[in-house]
């Protein structure tokens, strides 16, 4: 799994590529972490290019909106694949982490 980011005008959007899974979720822990360390606390992880994430993958998640929430920030998702959406419900994590249709609209209510 490929991860990179860009920094927008009132956040930074995170984007992968691949397999959400017990193999790439580290890396997303890692990678998120290294820009919540670089000063970015408000997060959109784009998930426009991940078909796929187990329950590895949602804990890697939760444990970057738990970053980004204790540097003072928030951790939004978007472009949610239809596979992704149903173990986002499944888990009734959807309520926590809602899902955006673009990155661009998951922090323009603010």
């Amino acid at each position: 799994m490929e991860f990179s980011y860009g920094i927008r005008e009132s956040y930074t959007e995170v984007k992968a590529d691949g397999r959400l899974n017990m193999v790439a979720a580290p890396k997303l822990r890692e990678f998120v972490s290294d820009v919540i360390s670089g000063g970015s606390t408000r997060i959109v992880v784009n998930f426009e290019k991940i078909a796929f994430m187990d329950s590895s993958g949602l804990g890697a998640l939760i444990g970057c909106l738990k970053a980004a929430r204790q540097a003072g920030g928030d951790l939004r998702i978007a472009a949610v694949q239809p596979q992704v959406k149903m173990v986002l419900q499944l888990t009734s994590m959807d309520k926590v982490l809602t899902a955006y249709p673009t990155a661009e609209e998951a922090f323009s209510n603010e």
